[in-house]
């Protein structure tokens, strides 16, 4: 089978497009015939080899953390899918990449695929939803009627995250840059400001950083939030500030694949309380000049690698 692979850490020019042979599942996992991949930054940062202290790999590599695909083959003691079941999920960082025709994956990180979008464009979904969930459920405790400052609401998880935070109730404020404003509104925000920390009428009880930002801006970012308050932040280079005096609490947050939270994120999507928003296919080969123009310069929304022979439309 095709597979992208890197054999060394380094600039994009290391991913191979490549033969590889085809995976066995073992003990509860499945083989998953790819539909589709998708780009995240993080993946960047792994190929380069800056990310080596908490995700080790083995080498070589396939990467991919997201995937869609069909389920092809089952390993011992698998139950809850079948063979044709349309599936997605995110894998856990240091295992094989769905940057390939197939891939073997734990059943627990499986959901069942959405039906209302191709199966393709669903590859989008799961890390970037997953860490949307987790920072506003599992660590922000998130309830109605609490105000929420999103600093990269812009970005694709800001924008599941203004989603999910407006459907839970939420009082929403998100800071955008000028090319993404309108994408924040769309998405539900209540306000809508500029890069930076914003004059707020009065604190926020939960800051979400989804971007990169000064020393002196993070720490600006607590002091916005009323006692007894968090701050989440996805930017693990740089510590979540916290301020203890006062009870605000900071919390880096690594992603998890969690099937549960999938397969609510997708109940969300085709019941149409939360939209994949823009997405662009590139084939598979072409996933290293991905890598390569993202170097360059941002990319915006969000990025599929279709795995040969893919079918494109929602039954496939």
């Amino acid at each position: 089978m095709k597979a992208v692979r890197f054999h060394e850490y380094g600039a994009p020019e290391v991913l191979r497009y490549e033969d590889v042979d085809q995976p066995v599942p073992g003990v509860g996992e499945v083989r998953i015939r790819v539909a589709a991949t998708s780009f995240n930054p993080v993946e960047g940062n792994i190929r380069a080899g800056v990310m080596q202290g908490p995700i080790p790999l083995q080498l070589p590599h396939t990467p991919g953390i997201d995937l869609a695909g069909t389920v092809d083959a089952l390993g011992e003691g698998v139950t809850g899918f079948d063979i044709g079941d349309r599936v997605i999920g995110a894998l856990p960082l240091t295992s094989t990449g769905a940057a390939a025709e197939y891939v073997v994956a734990p059943v627990r990180i499986l959901a069942a695929a959405p039906t209302s979008v191709p199966l393709v464009d669903a590859a989008g979904l799961p890390l970037v939803g997953l860490t949307a969930w987790q920072a506003l459920f599992d660590h922000a405790k998130l309830t109605t009627g609490r105000r929420v400052l999103i600093n990269g609401a812009g970005g694709v998880v800001g924008g599941y995250a203004v989603q999910l935070a407006k459907n839970a109730g939420a009082y929403v404020i998100a800071t955008t840059g000028p090319r993404s404003s309108e994408q924040a509104k769309t998405a539900g925000a209540d306000e809508i400001h500029g890069p930076g920390i914003p004059q707020l009428s009065e604190p926020v009880d939960v800051v979400l950083n989804f971007a990169p930002i000064a020393p002196e801006q993070m720490a600006a970012q607590a002091a916005v939030i009323r006692d007894g308050g968090v701050l989440v932040n996805t930017t693990v280079w740089m510590p979540a500030a916290s301020d203890e005096a006062r009870g605000v609490r900071g919390v880096d947050l690594f992603f998890r694949p969690d099937a549960e939270q999938l397969a609510q994120l997708v109940t969300l999507l085709d019941a149409g309380k939360l939209h994949l928003g823009a997405t662009r296919r590139v084939p598979l080969a072409g996933l290293a000049q991905v890598h390569a123009d993202v170097a360059a310069a941002p990319v915006n929304g969000k990025i599929v690698f279709v795995a040969p022979g893919a079918t494109l439309g929602t039954s496939g």
